[in-house]
């Protein structure tokens, strides 16, 4: 146990573990893990990566693990089994704690108004971050009762209420057009694959309404115009990716894959 972790127990100051899983992210992952310089431990769990990740990682991770990846959720909580503080943040490795944002976490761990707390994600695309194209997602939790659940869509459960942090998460979400698109590619043939498992079928409702109406929702609805072109393109390129996860998934039941 590090000075810096006894010392926040001998004051009663609440202690964070930082968690980040990786896999061949020798380009992003340095940044990350000096972004949370301010944590008692930092866990890194890692799928086997083939470059020099690994490397990095044992410079800065307290706890360095490697493990078969499967499904997000049971990677998640292998790291959790190893965590020791009072509190837990979910990082990647293309997303960066700013200062403003460490003070923000450190006030709420001191408070405990909540069990968790939702940060703000604004995707970057062609060199700027879309603010109308952002998620709220749970990242910062207690460490007692807390699980992911999910394979496609991994969902982090708490015991307790849930509050909302102001200051964004730095989030490097997308390379470039042809990088956003290959990732949804990938991310479309696991869903297809997700749903075949479950016996759905793909229907003209969900290959034609669904996709409409993701556009609509994130250009319109969800302000995403507000982003001028990167906006537009996002937006539409969601809505491609939802179309391509019904039809891969009549693909697979075709055998055609």
């Amino acid at each position: 146990m590090s000075v810096h972790l006894q010392n926040d127990y001998l004051w009663g100051v609440p202690t964070l573990s930082v968690i980040i899983p990786t896999y061949n992210e020798e380009a992003y992952i340095e940044a990350a893990l000096r972004s949370v310089w301010f944590a008692d431990e930092i866990i890194a769990i890692d799928s086997y990566s083939t470059d020099a990740t690994p490397e990095i990682l044992k410079k800065y991770a307290t706890v360095f693990l490697q493990r078969e990846f499967d499904n997000f959720s049971n990677q998640k909580n292998h790291a959790l089994q190893h965590a020791t503080c009072d509190w837990v943040l979910f990082l990647d490795a293309d997303e960066r704690i700013t200062y403003p944002l460490q003070m923000e976490i450190k006030k709420a761990m001191e408070e405990e108004k909540h069990q968790g707390y939702k940060l703000n994600f604004p995707h970057f695309y062609m060199n700027r971050f879309l603010y109308h194209h952002s998620s709220n997602v749970l990242r910062l939790v207690k460490r007692e009762g807390t699980q992911y659940t999910g394979l496609v869509h991994e969902k982090l459960q708490v015991d307790g209420s849930i509050g909302s942090l102001k200051t964004p998460v730095l989030h490097f979400t997308y390379k470039g057009l042809e990088h956003y698109i290959e990732k949804r590619e990938s991310y479309a043939w696991f869903q297809a694959e997700q749903l075949e498992k479950k016996n759905k079928k793909a229907t003209l409702f969900l290959l034609f309404f669904k996709p409409s109406w993701r556009f609509f929702s994130s250009y319109v609805l969800k302000g995403g115009f507000k982003d001028g072109i990167p906006g537009l393109s996002i937006s539409a390129i969601n809505a491609y990716g939802v179309f391509q996860r019904y039809a891969k998934l009549i693909l697979l039941k075709r055998g055609m894959r």
